[in-house]
């Protein structure tokens, strides 16, 4: 009988010690209740209470979790029905405010976004609550994590995962959106076509006045060519009187011999001709020469001696030029 009662009692001193040791995971911050009443937060590690006095009350989790907010209909300013998701992640800081100050810890936070976020959404048009999800977010987080403060919670952040649109509203703004595209694409191409006439107009004036001023740089050069070659042939017309002046009769028969010979070696030039009859014999053209010369040296000669002599001719006569000599051809003529 005793050795059974010494059994028992060692039993329930091991049920007792295991009972009196509690091992608090790491992340976790446990909660000491005696008789009912928090005394104090067990840190992670060994922890010792008063079996049957003190229990564990809560098993806070003390790292920064994700909460899912269900998706929900809300109606915007201008009467626009969106379907909105969101997503909360926060951080318990103090584990008796979170254990004692709040009942459901979770459903609370999800309960107060979700007001929260009908509340923010429903204040602005459809367009605004499509483009300004930053904004959106940034009042959320405001306005949930000062509502949580209390609870020894912190909200680290507030973000929208995605807003539905009607579909009559995303067609509507899908044509828009095409419309819009169209009208820049339009506006870019009428750019172009104006830049491009533009420098075309540009091109074409550039030309012209290049063109304008090439031709009158050609009149101006070809003027200038007909003046210097006038002046060249006045020249050389002054150097034919002077050396006729000086020379007589020989300086005549020189230029007629010289303009002869170019006339008669034109014919010889010409691609077409294959027979060339000339006029005369070469015997006959020096003989025509030389009677042209003789007749300019009689011409000369009396002009000189009616000139000294101071006489005049009968009216009505005048001296007969000496007849030149010139060779006839063969046939008599």
């Amino acid at each position: 009988m005793e050795l059974i009662l010494l059994g028992l009692l060692l039993a329930l001193l091991v049920v007792f010690l295991l009972s009196a040791v509690t091992v608090v995971k790491q992340g976790f911050v446990y909660t000491i209740e005696r008789f009912g009443k928090f005394t104090k937060a067990a840190d992670p590690g060994l922890t010792l209470i008063v079996p049957f006095i003190e229990r564990v009350g809560h098993k806070i989790n003390m790292m920064e979790q994700v909460l899912d907010i269900p998706g929900q209909e809300i109606i915007t300013a201008d009467n626009a029905m969106v379907g909105v998701d969101a997503v909360v992640f926060f951080q318990v800081l103090d584990a008796p405010k979170a254990a004692y100050e709040v009942s459901g810890l979770q459903n609370a936070i999800m309960a107060l976004t979700t007001t929260n976020l009908r509340t923010v959404m429903g204040s602005m048009d459809l367009d605004e609550t499509l483009s300004k999800r930053d904004e959106i977010n940034a009042r959320l987080l405001s306005v949930v994590d000062h509502a949580t403060s209390p609870w020894g919670i912190k909200i680290t952040r507030v973000e929208i995962k995605d807003i539905r649109p009607p579909l009559d509203i995303s067609e509507a703004m899908a044509r828009q959106m095409k419309a819009e595209r169209l009208k820049r694409a339009e506006i870019l191409e009428a750019e172009g076509d104006k830049t491009s006439s533009i420098l075309r107009a540009e091109g074409r004036k550039q030309s012209a006045i290049l063109e304008a001023e090439g031709n009158r740089e050609a009149q101006f050069r070809d003027a200038e060519a007909r003046e210097r070659a006038a002046e060249a042939e006045a020249r050389a017309t002054q150097m034919v009187s002077d050396a006729i002046a000086s020379s007589g009769s020989q300086a005549i028969n020189y230029f007629i011999a010289q303009e002869y010979t170019k006339a008669v070696g034109k014919f010889a030039e010409s691609p077409n001709a294959k027979t060339i009859l000339f006029p005369v014999e070469a015997t006959q053209l020096i003989g025509s020469l030389g009677g042209i010369g003789e007749l300019v040296k009689d011409a000369v000669t009396d002009g000189t001696v009616q000139a000294n002599s101071g006489t005049e001719l009968p009216k009505g006569r005048t001296k007969a030029p000496a007849r030149a000599s010139v060779p006839r051809t063969g046939d008599g003529r």
